[in-house]
């Protein structure tokens, strides 16, 4: 048979079908099965710090793969060095990658095919790895404390890993200006771009500098022209002040967000 566009496998159906349209309706309805199958049974045994235990001793799992990504080189190395130390006789931790700078698509993108835990040191996802993350069910770990990533390894290891801290974001702006404001210091002129800015209950506020992280904190002050307010939506400009800091920059994001603790599960 000539004229195929991709080899078919041995056992499938050959069908002629008359209506060429209805063809493409049926090869691509196929296509669309064969693809929603493999999705479901990658991300069905998708690898996460919870389940690491319980893999382990099924034999599921014989070698961690883990993403690094952190601020500076000196301290991918370090965690690169200290966790390859952690491996025993039941699971080798195995870098598959280690950078500086942000977590981008193409580390989560390898992370997904290869099954591979992903740590970002005092930087974050981008907005289109965060997307494809949540998609495709890549384990992004994120600290800022070496011990704290060495401790939760060992816990994981030893199935005793604790509830974890889950983020949930409220909305992002944009600093488009900063002025200096007597008693208080430097205040951001913002673009909501995302979701609301917020500074009541336990919304944190976390300030964004070429996707690494530069403060975390709460927003002191929410003003809307000469009026405080206690949030601001999408699509309007407001002045942030961040509690006791003041290195703010044109082109940074601000990020509001709240932390819940979410009972660690095996799946």
């Amino acid at each position: 048979v000539l004229g195929l566009g991709s080899l078919p496998q041995p056992g499938d159906p050959f069908q002629t079908i008359t209506d060429a349209a209805k063809a493409r309706q049926v090869a691509m309805f196929r296509q669309a099965q064969v693809k929603e199958k493999a999705l479901g049974a990658r991300a069905g045994g998708r690898l996460t710090l919870e389940s690491l235990k319980q893999q382990i001793a099924e034999g599921e799992v014989k070698e961690l793969s883990i993403i690094i990504k952190a601020d500076v080189q000196g301290s991918a190395e370090v965690l690169a060095d200290t966790l390859v130390k952690l491996s025993d006789d039941r699971v080798k931790i195995k870098i598959i990658h280690s950078g500086v700078g942000s977590i981008n698509e193409s580390d989560v993108l390898l992370a997904s095919a290869s099954n591979a835990i992903v740590i970002g040191f005092d930087v974050r996802p981008d907005r289109n790895a965060g997307d494809i993350a949540e998609r495709e069910r890549v384990d992004i770990r994120l600290h800022s404390v070496i011990y704290d990533v060495i401790d939760e390894m060992k816990k994981a290891m030893a199935g005793l890993l604790e509830p974890t801290l889950k983020e949930q974001r409220i909305g992002v702006a944009e600093v488009r200006n900063t002025f200096r404001v007597p008693k208080f210091g430097t205040v951001a002129g913002c673009m909501v771009t995302e979701g609301r800015l917020t500074r009541s209950g336990e919304a944190q506020a976390r300030l964004l500098r070429d996707n690494q992280v530069v403060f975390e904190g709460k927003i002191g002050s929410l003003r809307r022209f000469k009026d405080d307010v206690s949030e601001v939506k999408a699509g309007f400009e407001c002045g942030v002040g961040l509690e006791r800091f003041s290195d703010i920059k044109i082109g940074d994001v601000i990020e509001v967000f709240t932390v819940e603790r979410v009972a660690a599960t095996v799946s």
